[in-house]
């Protein structure tokens, strides 16, 4: 992990993300499409890609990757 990458995961914690954000992101380290995951909790494709949007700002990471290693790193999966 780079310097970079450090510093954006410090002082973000599992508290920071909602209960339902912290499902989604669960669900984003299965090899599902939103579209899966949206049928799997009964929501939109829409609301699904505003949670993912919403838990990638909060925990400082741009790809689903990314978002996965930082699940996997704070045991939400």
């Amino acid at each position: 992990m780079s310097m970079v990458e450090t510093s954006r995961t410090v002082g973000v914690s599992n508290d920071a993300l909602t209960r339902r954000e912290r499902v989604v992101l669960a669900e984003l380290a299965e090899d599902v499409t939103l579209e899966e995951i949206a049928t799997r909790l009964f929501v939109t494709r829409n609301t699904v890609k505003s949670q993912v949007r919403s838990v990638y700002r909060k925990i400082g990471v741009s790809t689903r990757a990314e978002a996965v290693a930082w699940a996997v790193a704070h045991g939400i999966r």
